[in-house]
């Protein structure tokens, strides 16, 4: 019974009584069912939301970018995740492995769901426009937001072990917020090195694109490519700073 709430969108309605999703969700009951439930949902969402993200260049990168969203978040847990754990019992955390791992992932549940929430609203541009550094801004900012909802849970489950259940240090909510900031550099590093999500329209469809650039450059250019009277200087995920100059190459 337990498990079917949490592979449904009944997994809102228990968030609603936070106290008493932490409680079951800390518990040492079924921790492996637990944990598998988390990521079926991280993995559905995530796809979802990734599909219709690859969906502006065609089949081929929807099932790609359907792929890839989700790997992008699993690996962004398996990277930052040792060494939080590792701080967290070094400053006195009572939390087990699997237990901070539930708590963890309930943040990536969350914000899987608050991506995939998002589909119709990026499906209405994809319909209704065809602006390609418009669409990059937009799902760098959902992305963003969803984070937002993400790390707040998990902070609200980090809170409740400190304030309900004194099993975890006042200092561990703190240090989390730094951990968030490592986080994102992970995520953001990931998402360079996995791309093309979005897949340029005027480039050859690939899994990945070669390594030039960066992640915070790329939104540089999306940005000033909506601005009047710019050049658009966006071709892909991997855009060369020459492109449209004949004599560059």
């Amino acid at each position: 019974m337990e498990k079917t709430k949490l592979l449904s969108l009944g997994f809102l309605r228990e968030f609603q009584n936070r106290d008493e999703f932490f409680e079951k969700l800390t518990s040492e009951r079924d921790m492996l069912g637990k944990i598998g439930n988390q990521c079926v949902l991280m993995i559905l969402f995530c796809g979802l939301y990734g599909v219709v993200m690859g969906s502006y260049n065609g089949v081929l990168q929807a099932i790609s970018s359907g792929i890839k969203v989700p790997l992008l978040l699993a690996l962004s847990v398996l990277i930052c995740f040792p060494a939080f754990f590792i701080i967290q019992h070094v400053l006195g955390s009572k939390i087990g492995f699997a237990q901070m791992l539930t708590v963890i992932l309930s943040g990536f549940v969350m914000t899987s769901l608050i991506m995939a929430s998002f589909a119709p609203i990026v499906l209405f541009f994809l319909i209704t426009g065809d602006n390609y550094a418009f669409l990059k801004l937009l799902h760098v900012a959902i992305f963003a937001l969803a984070s937002l909802f993400g790390m707040k849970t998990i902070l609200d489950g980090l809170k409740f072990c400190c304030e309900k259940r004194s099993v975890y240090p006042k200092i561990g909510v703190v240090v989390f917020r730094f951990w968030i900031v490592i986080l994102a550099f992970v995520g953001m590093q990931l998402a360079w090195n996995l791309r093309p999500f979005i897949g340029s329209r005027g480039l050859p469809f690939e899994v990945v694109r070669q390594r030039e650039g960066n992640f915070y450059l790329a939104v540089i250019r999306a940005a000033a490519d909506l601005m009047p009277g710019v050049e658009p200087t966006s071709r892909g995920e991997n855009a060369d700073p020459n492109a449209g100059d004949p004599h560059a190459k």
